[in-house]
C-alpha cells in the first residue's frame, strides 16, 4: 500500500531536483552536467538542492576525494537520471538530515540501499566513512587502532572517529552480522554525541564544546583531550530485517537512536525503463517477460519460502541478451537464480508452472560448436572471443599457459563453457556443481582463453573477513603493515581471484564482497581504497594527480579484474546460498556427465585406450546417479568424474588387475566397510546389477605367501611392482622411518596397491578402526622406498594458521616458521598426517587445492605452486615432484564420532579400507609376536575376535575389537605363558565390566570358541585370585564396618559424598542407598562419578545385614511400583517384553548419548580478552589491543547457525487379527510388542533428537493411535499399557489389511511436516496381502510418496515365506527386510535406526 501511495505521489517529485551555482567566468554552464563538478565551479552559500518541497544548501567539501563519485547517472543533455522510488528515499534522506537524526534503511539483500547511501552523499556532497560489519568486527575497527611505527605504539582514527570529526556521513554496512555486543559502542556517539577514546581524549559534543570553549582558549580544551564532534556528522545504517534474514537483532537501545526507513525495488515501470536502456536491442516483449518472472518470484506466498530474486542482476542478464541475441530467457534467468541447485522440490514445481504461464521454455538457447580466442589489435588488454557467429569481447591478461591442457572439449563442457564466458564478459561468476565434476578444469580452460593469471584462494569456515582482504604483519624494523590477500592483489593487477569453497565462507565474512562486486569498490584494512576504474578517472578529472590520489590511498582497481568462486550446490540442512550470497554473482550450474559424455572423456584421457572394465564402472556411476533410491543417490557423489578419472589412470597403468581387482578398488573408493549396513548392501547389489561381482580369491590363502618383498641394488620390488631407490643425503636418511613390521600376506598386497598409487603420482588416504596398522603400514612403506617423512598430527584445536605455519615472536617481530606441511612440499618428503578425523572439517578442506591442483596459500602471504610452474614471484614455493601426501584417518560413524574426512576430501585421494587382518594372515602375525604360543591358542584368538569384529560391523557391539587387542593378549603369553586366560582377557574386557549386557555377549563368544575365561565370565576372578597366594598386595579398603541398610539423609544441595554412611546418593560408603559401596538396600543413582568398593570388601558383609537390605530393597521397589500405579504382577509381565532386548536398548542409548555429547561440543570464540592466546592475532597483541584471545565456549545463540532439527519416526505395528492369530504358532505378536519396547526405552530421554509416534493398521483402520508425537511414556507402567492396548486390539479386531494404506497416508503426512528435516516410516506386517487381493506393487509405490524427505521402510514378520519374498522382490532396494526369524526383529530394526535416524 506504502509503494502505491509513493507512486501516486509521484507527480510532486517529477523534475523538481536541481542545484542553484553562481559560477566563476570559466563556467560556460550552470546545469549540473555530467562531468562539471567542483573543479569547474566555485561553491558560494546559494548552491543548494531541492527534491520536491526539500530544499537544502551545500557546501564546498574539504576533502573533494572523499565524496562518492559516478553514483548519480546523467542523461547525455546533462540532466538527473533518478527514478520516483529513489526521489522519494533521498526526500526522507534530505529531512532526516536537516533534523540532525541518523537513518537506517533496510530492505532486501543487494547494492540497492548502499547505492542510495551514495547518490544522497553524492548529490549533496558530503564527504564518506564507509564501514562494514561482520562478525569480527571489534572496538578497534570503530575506534582507534594501534600501529607499531619505530618502536612506538601509535594510535590512527577508524571510520567512526574520522567521521565525527571531520562532519562526515559514517556508512554501517551489514549491521544484522555485527556480534551483539559491539555496536553499543556507538550509542553514546550517537546519542549525545560523545566517546571516550582508547588514547585517553574524548569526542564531545559541538554544543558542549562550543560553550566550554567561551571560558576556555582551544589550546586548553586540546591538552584536557576534548575534540569536538562536528555538528554535521551522520551515521547511516545498512541492514536487513532479521525476523526474515538470518542475524543479530537490534540492540533496543541502538534501535531507538535510528529513524528507519523500508527501501523497496523499483517499480515495474521504472525497471522496464531502465533496462531498455541497459539492452536497446532486447526486444521489449523479452523485457517484460524477464520482469513479470522476478517481480512473481518477489510477491509469491511466504508459505513457499522462495529465496529473493536478485533484481539488481537483472542488468547483467540484459547485458548479455544485448551481446548475443540467441541467449534464451531461461539461460539468463538460471545464470541469476540458479534454482535447480537452490530450491527444493516442492518450490522447483511451483517455478516449472511459473515457465508454463510465461510460456518460457526450459531450454537451452544456443548450441555453440565452435569457441575460440584471439588477442585484440585495438587493445591488448582485450580478448576476443567468437562463440561461432556471436562475437564477445572480454577483458583479458598477458599470461601465455604452458603445460598439458586438461579440458576435453566435449558438447557438453563446451556449452558449460560458453555460458561460462558470457557471464564473465558482464560480471563476476560462481560455478556451481559436485565434488568432482570439472569446476576447477573449466575455470583453468576460461583462464587459458582469456591469456590471463589466476590468484588462487582456499576459503575456509573461519577465515575472517579482514583474512579476505589484508592481513596485519610486522615489517623486518618492527613496524606493523599490512599485506594483501589475493583478493586485493588481483584487484590491483588485473588478475582473476579463484574463490575454491565459497560455499564454507561463513555468510557474515562474505559481507566484504558485496561492494567490490557490486561497486567495485573495497576499503581496505590500511585505511586506502580502491575505486572503480571510471570513478578514479573522475578524480583526476577534478585535477587530482594519480601521485596526490595514492598518498591520499586511493587506488584505481583494474579493468580486467574478475572473481570467479567455486561451490558446492546448497545440502537440505545447510543452505549456504542465502539470499545475501544470491545477489553477489551469475552462477553456471554444472551437472555431473553422462555416461556416454564421461566414456568419451576418458578415452581422449587415456589416449584412446580406455581399459575394457571402466566400462562397468561407468555403468554403475550412471546407475547411482540416476537411481531414486536415496541410498544410492547419496554414493553417487563418490564416483564422481575426478575419480573415474583416477580409477581409469590405475586400469591403465596397472591393466592385470582390472577384473579380479574391480569389486576391491571401488569397495575401497567408496570405504564400503565402513557404510551403514543398509547403504552397503545397496552398493553391493547395484555392482552385481552392472556385473561387478566379488572376487573368488582371498587375501591370506597360502597362494598369497609367494608375493615377496625383496631389495636388490637399487631395485625395490613389491610383488609384481617395482621401484628404483633413490640416494639421500645424511639428513634426509635420518627422517626414514623404521618399524618393527612382520610381512604377513594381508599386509605385503596392500603394500603393493600403495606402492602402485604412489607411483602413478596418488596421494594416499587410509581410513580404518584403531589398531589395524594404518601407521605401521605406512612407516614400512617408506622404509621400504627409503623415502623421508615429514609428521603432523592432527587434533580438534587444529587450525589453518598452524597447519601450515608456526608463528613465533622475535625481537619484537612475528616470525612465521615452515609447519611439516611446508617443509615436506619443499624438500620433497613424505608428509604424513596422522588423526586427521581429529580436526575441524573447515580446516583440512584448506589440503584440497594442495592436493587437487598443488596450489595453497600460506598464512605469510607465500604461496605454493605446482611443480614446474613459471614462479611469478620470490614469494611462490615450487611443490617438489616427489611431494605426496599420506592421510591417516579413523573409521566415520560410531563409536570414534570424528569428523568425516572422507565425505569431505575422500575424492581427491586414492582410498583404501585398512581393515583387520584375515585369519591365516593374523595368525602369521601373532607367530611372531609369540613364537612359543600354541598354534591352538592363537587360532582359537583369531576365531573368537573375528567373530567379535563381525558381530560390531553387524551393530550387535559397539567396540570394535582390533587385531591390536590379540597382539597384546599374545605378548602377555609369550613373556608368561603360565597366566591364566581369565586374567588376560580382563586386560581387554575390564572396560565394559560395568556393562553387564555387552560383557557378557563377549564373554558368551570367548567361550564358545574354546577359552578358559569361566573365572572371568562368571566374575569368580577374586576366588581365582585367592588361590594364589602372593607375597606382597596392595588393596583398598574403607576399614569400615557395616551397622545395618537405612534409606540415609536427602541432601538438598545434591553435592557429592564419597564414604561414609550418613547420605543417600553418595558413592563408595557404607548403609546407605547409593552407588559403589557396600550393604545400602538399593542403588541410589544422584549423577555424581562413582567411587567404587571391591568386590572382596563388598562381599565381607555378615549375612544378616545383607538380609536386611534385601527387605528394604524390597519394600522400595513396591513403593516404586505403587507411585507409578503398576502391579507387581504387571511388573514381571512388562520385564518379559523388556528383558530379551535390554543389549540392543543400551546400544542404542550408548550410539545417541555419543552424538548428543559431540553436538554439544563448545565452539572457538575469538576475539577475547582471556584464554588462550591466538596465533593470528599476533600482531594485535604487539600493538596492545586486548582481544586476542580465543576459548571454547557455548555457541552465540543469535548466531545464525541452522538449529538442528530433531529427526522424525513413525512406527507403523501390525495389529491385524493375524497376528493374534498366528502368535501361538511363531510368536510374532509377542516379537514385535519386544521390538516396540525396544523403541520406546531407547529412545526415552533424548526426545530432542528424535520425535516419534507409534499408530497401527488393521482391518478396522490405518491409524490407531498408541503413542502421539511428542508425548512418549514416561515410565514402564506407560509403556506397558501401550503394548496391552496393541494386545487387545489385535485379539477383538475385525479381520482385514491396511498395510498398504497405512504405509501411502505415513509418508504422506509425514513429508507435510515441516518441524523435522529427516523422517522414517518403519512399517510391520505379516504381508497377508494375497488373501485381501492387494497387489505388493502398491505397497512399493506407497513407500515412496514421501521421497525424499521422507524414506519409508517395510518388515514383513511371521508371513508365508514364499509370499514375502515375493513382495520382497518389487520393493525399493534397502528399504523392504524379511523377519522370518522373529528374534532377529530388533536387530532389524536398530540397523534401520543407525541407517537413517542417527
Amino acid at each position: 500500500m506504502l509503494s502505491n501511495l509513493r507512486g501516486r505521489s509521484g507527480q510532486l517529485l517529477r523534475h523538481s531536483i536541481q542545484r542553484r551555482c553562481r559560477t566563476t567566468a570559466t563556467s560556460s554552464s550552470s546545469s549540473l552536467e555530467h562531468g562539471q563538478r567542483q573543479d569547474k565551479t566555485t561553491s558560494t552559500e546559494s548552491d543548494s538542492l531541492t527534491i520536491g518541497d526539500i530544499t537544502v544548501r551545500l557546501t564546498k567539501p574539504q576533502h573533494p576525494y572523499l565524496v562518492p563519485q559516478q553514483y548519480v547517472q546523467y542523461a547525455p543533455d546533462g540532466t538527473l537520471q533518478l527514478t520516483q522510488s529513489a526521489l522519494h528515499h533521498l526526500r526522507w534522506m534530505l529531512q532526516k538530515d536537516a533534523l540532525k537524526q541518523d537513518m537506517f534503511l533496510l530492505g532486501q539483500p543487494g547494492p540497492l540501499r548502499r547505492q542510495l547511501a551514495m547518490q544522497y552523499l553524492e548529490l549533496t556532497q558530503r564527504e564518506v566513512e564507509y564501514v562494514a560489519l561482520s562478525r569480527d568486527t571489534t572496538e578497534s575497527d570503530l575506534k582507534q587502532r594501534r600501529e607499531i611505527q619505530d618502536k612506538a605504539a601509535i594510535y590512527h582514527d577508524q571510520g567512526a572517529v574520522r567521521a565525527a570529526l571531520n562532519g562526515r556521513v559514517l556508512i554501517l554496512d551489514g549491521v544484522e552480522h555485527a556480534e551483539r555486543n559491539v555496536l553499543p559502542i556507538l550509542n553514546n556517539l550517537l546519542e549525545n554525541r560523545e566517546m571516550h577514546l582508547e588514547n585517553g581524549k574524548f569526542l564531545m559534543a559541538p554544543e558542549r564544546y562550543d560553550k566550554l570553549l567561551e571560558s576556555h582558549t582551544r589550546q586548553q580544551l586540546e591538552e584536557w583531550g576534548l575534540l569536538r564532534v562536528s555538528e554535521h556528522f551522520r551515521v547511516v545504517a545498512l541492514g536487513l530485517p532479521t525476523h526474515k534474514y538470518k542475524g543479530t537483532p537490534l540492540d533496543p537501545p541502538l534501535r531507538s537512536r535510528f529513524q528507519s526507513r523500508n527501501v523497496e525495488s523499483q517499480t515495474f515501470g521504472e525497471l522496464h525503463n531502465e533496462l531498455s536502456q541497459v539492452g536497446p536491442q532486447v526486444p521489449s516483449e523479452q523485457l517484460k517477460k524477464l520482469l513479470t518472472f522476478a517481480l512473481t518470484l518477489q510477491t509469491a506466498d511466504q508459505d513457499l519460502q522462495l529465496p529473493d530474486f536478485p533484481m539488481h542482476n537483472l542488468r547483467l542478464g540484459v547485458q548479455m541478451m544485448q551481446a548475443n541475441a540467441n541467449l534464451s530467457l531461461y539461460d539468463v534467468i538460471t545464470s541469476i537464480y540458479p534454482y535447480q541447485s537452490l530450491l527444493k522440490p516442492e518450490q522447483k514445481k511451483r517455478l516449472t508452472e511459473l515457465f508454463k504461464s510465461l510460456q518460457l521454455q526450459q531450454l537451452p538457447g544456443q548450441n555453440v560448436q565452435r569457441i575460440s580466442s584471439s588477442n585484440s589489435s585495438q587493445n591488448p588488454r582485450e580478448i576476443l572471443i567468437q562463440l561461432d557467429e556471436v562475437n564477445l569481447s572480454l577483458p583479458g591478461g598477458q599470461t601465455t599457459h604452458s603445460g598439458s591442457n586438461q579440458f576435453v572439449d566435449l558438447p557438453h563442457q563446451r556449452q558449460a563453457l560458453a555460458s561460462l564466458l558470457q557471464s564473465y564478459a558482464v560480471g563476476d561468476v560462481c560455478l556451481l556443481g559436485e565434488k568432482g565434476v570439472g569446476k576447477l578444469t573449466l575455470a583453468k580452460e576460461l583462464l587459458r582463453l582469456l591469456n590471463q593469471t589466476a590468484e588462487p584462494m582456499m576459503l575456509y569456515e573461519d577465515m575472517t573477513s579482514r583474512d579476505l582482504v589484508q592481513q596485519r604483519i610486522t615489517s623486518p624494523k618492527g613496524d606493523t603493515i599490512w599485506r594483501d590477500s589475493p583478493l586485493v592483489r588481483a584487484a590491483k593487477t588485473g588478475s582473476v581471484v579463484i574463490l575454491n569453497g565459497l560455499h564454507r565462507l561463513h555468510k557474515s565474512t562474505a559481507t566484504v564482497l558485496q561492494r567490490i562486486i557490486h561497486d567495485r569498490e573495497l576499503q581496505l584494512c590500511d585505511g586506502s581504497t580502491l575505486l572503480r576504474r571510471d570513478r578514479y578517472e573522475s578524480l583526476l578529472g577534478q585535477g587530482f594527480t594519480p601521485e596526490q590520489l595514492t598518498q591520499q590511498g586511493l587506488l584505481p582497481m583494474h579493468e580486467s579484474f574478475r572473481i570467479v568462486a567455486l561451490a558446492e550446490p546448497p545440502r537440505q540442512q545447510i543452505n549456504w546460498l542465502t539470499p545475501e550470497m544470491l545477489s553477489l554473482f551469475l552462477y553456471q550450474e554444472l551437472r555431473p556427465l553422462h555416461q556416454s559424455e564421461e566414456h568419451e572423456l576418458l578415452a581422449k584421457l587415456c589416449n584412446n585406450n580406455l581399459p575394457e572394465s571402466m566400462g562397468k564402472i561407468l555403468e554403475l556411476a550412471q546407475l547411482l546417479r540416476t537411481s531414486h533410491d536415496p541410498l544410492l543417490t547419496a554414493l553417487a557423489g563418490t564416483l564422481s568424474t575426478r575419480q573415474l578419472v583416477k580409477l581409469s589412470r590405475r586400469l591403465s597403468a596397472y591393466p592385470s588387475n582390472g577384473q579380479s581387482q574391480l569389486n576391491e578398488m571401488l569397495q575401497n573408493t567408496f570405504l564400503a566397510r565402513f557404510m551403514p549396513a543398509l547403504s552397503r548392501a545397496a552398493l553391493d547389489q547395484a555392482m552385481q546389477q552392472v556385473g561387478i561381482h566379488p572376487s573368488s580369491s582371498k587375501s591370506g590363502k597360502s597362494s598369497d605367501f609367494n608375493r615377496k618383498i625383496s631389495v636388490n641394488g637399487e631395485i625395490l620390488r613389491i610383488g609384481e611392482t617395482q621401484l628404483k631407490l633413490p640416494k639421500l643425503n645424511q639428513n634426509d636418511q635420518s627422517k626414514v622411518p623404521s618399524t618393527l613390521f612382520y610381512e604377513m600376506p594381508q599386509h605385503v598386497e596392500l603394500l603393493e596397491r600403495l606402492l602402485q598409487d604412489y607411483l602413478i603420482g596418488e596421494h594416499l588416504l587410509l581410513v580404518g578402526n584403531q589398531g589395524v596398522g594404518k601407521n605401521k603400514l605406512i612407516d614400512r612403506l617408506l622404509e621400504l622406498m627409503q623415502r623421508p617423512r615429514e609428521y603432523l598430527q592432527l587434533h580438534r584445536d587444529t587450525t589453518v594458521h598452524s597447519l601450515t605455519m608456526q608463528s613465533t615472536l622475535r625481537d619484537g617481530q612475528v616470525v612465521y616458521e615452515d609447519s611439516a606441511l611446508v617443509k615436506a612440499v619443499k624438500s620433497g618428503h613424505v608428509l604424513v598426517v596422522d588423526e586427521a578425523d581429529k580436526a575441524p572439517v573447515n580446516v583440512t578442506c584448506i589440503l584440497r587445492t594442495l592436493v587437487e591442483s598443488g596450489e595453497m596459500v600460506l598464512a605469510d602471504g607465500r604461496r605454493i605452486v605446482p611443480h614446474s610452474a613459471s614462479l611469478s614471484s620470490a614469494d611462490c614455493i615450487e611443490t617438489h615432484r616427489d611431494f605426496r601426501l599420506i592421510v591417516l584417518a579413523n573409521r566415520p560413524g560410531f563409536p570414534f564420532l570424528g569428523n568425516d574426512f572422507f565425505a569431505a576430501l575422500g575424492d581427491v585421494f586414492s582410498c583404501h579400507s585398512i581393515n583387520n587382518p584375515e585369519p591365516e594372515s593374523e595368525i602369521y602375525l601373532l607367530q611372531q609376536y609369540g613364537p612359543n604360543v600354541p598354534v591352538a591358542t592363537l587360532r582359537m584368538l583369531v576365531n573368537a575376535f573375528g567373530e567379535l569384529r563381525n558381530l560390531a560391523d553387524e551393530g550387535l557391539l559397539n567396540y570394535p575389537y582390533s587385531t591390536r587387542e590379540v597382539v597384546s593378549i599374545v605378548k602377555h603369553l609369550e613373556r608368561y605363558p603360565d597366566e591364566n586366560m581369565s586374567e588376560l582377557v580382563g586386560n581387554v574386557l575390564d572396560f565394559d565390566r560395568h556393562q553387564p549386557e555387552a560383557l557378557q555377549q563377549v564373554t558368551q563368544v570367548l567361550a564358545k570358541h574354546g577359552l578358559p575365561i569361566e573365572a572371568y565370565a562368571k566374575g569368580e576372578l577374586q576366588l581365582l585370585r585367592q588361590k594364589k597366594k602372593l607375597e606382597a598386595s596392595v588393596n583398598r579398603h574403607s576399614g569400615l564396618g557395616v551397622s545395618g541398610p537405612k534409606f540415609g539423609k536427602i541432601d538438598p544441595k545434591n553435592e557429592p559424598h564419597v564414604g561414609g554412611n550418613t547420605w543417600a546418593g553418595g558413592s563408595g560408603g557404607r548403609d546407605t542407598a547409593g552407588l559403589g559401596g557396600k550393604g545400602g538396600p538399593f542403588r541410589l543413582d544422584k549423577g555424581h562419578k562413582v567411587h567404587q568398593l571391591s568386590d572382596e570388601e563388598k562381599n565381607d558383609i555378615p549375612e544378616e545385614i545383607k538380609k536386611a537390605a534385601r527387605e528394604m530393597n524390597r519394600k522400595a521397589f513396591e513403593e516404586k511400583l505403587k507411585e507409578i500405579k503398576m502391579s507387581s504382577h504387571d511388573h514381571q509381565l512388562y520385564a518379559q517384553f523388556s528383558e530379551p532386548n535390554r543389549r540392543q536398548v543400551q546400544q542404542l542409548k550408548a550410539i545417541l548419548e555419543a552424538m548428543q555429547t559431540k553436538s554439544k561440543e563448545r565452539q572457538w570464540q575469538k576475539y577475547q580478552t582471556h584464554g588462550d592466546l591466538d596465533d593470528t592475532r599476533l600482531v594485535e597483541g604487539i600493538t596492545g589491543e586486548k582481544n586476542i584471545y580465543r576459548r571454547r565456549a557455548e555457541a552465540n545463540p543469535w548466531a545464525d547457525h541452522l538449529q538442528e532439527k530433531p529427526n522424525r519416526l513413525k512406527l507403523i505395528v501390525d495389529v491385524s487379527g493375524s497376528m493374534y492369530r498366528f502368535n501361538g504358532f511363531d510368536g510374532r505378536l509377542d516379537r514385535q510388542l519386544e521390538a516396540v519396547v525396544m523403541v520406546m526405552e531407547a529412545f526415552e530421554g533424548f526426545e530432542k533428537k528424535i520425535v516419534y509416534d507409534i499408530i497401527g493398521h488393521s482391518g478396522e483402520g490405518w491409524e490407531i493411535p498408541f503413542v502421539n508425537a511428542g508425548k512418549p511414556p514416561k515410565n514402564d507402567k506407560e509403556r506397558f499399557d501401550t503394548i496391552r492396548m496393541m494386545h487387545a486390539h489385535s485379539q477383538f479386531c475385525w479381520s482385514g489389511d491396511s498395510t498398504v494404506k497405512a504405509a501411502r497416508e505415513a509418508c504422506t503426512t509425514l513429508a507435510a511436516e515441516e518441524d523435522y528435516e529427516n523422517a522414517i516410516a518403519v512399517i510391520l506386517s505379516d504381508a497377508n496381502l494375497s488373501r485381501y487381493g492387494i497387489p505388493p506393487r502398491e505397497l512399493a509405490m506407497a513407500l515412496k510418496r514421501g521421497e525424499p524427505k521422507v524414506k519409508g521402510y517395510v518388515i514383513f514378520i511371521g508371513s508365508l515365506a514364499e509370499e514375502a519374498d515375493e513382495i520382497n522382490a518389487v520393493m525399493p532396494a534397502g528399504q523392504s527386510f524379511v523377519c522370518m526369524d522373529l528374534t532377529k526383529l530388533p536387530h532389524i530394526l536398530k540397523q534401520i535406526f543407525t541407517s537413517s535416524l542417527i
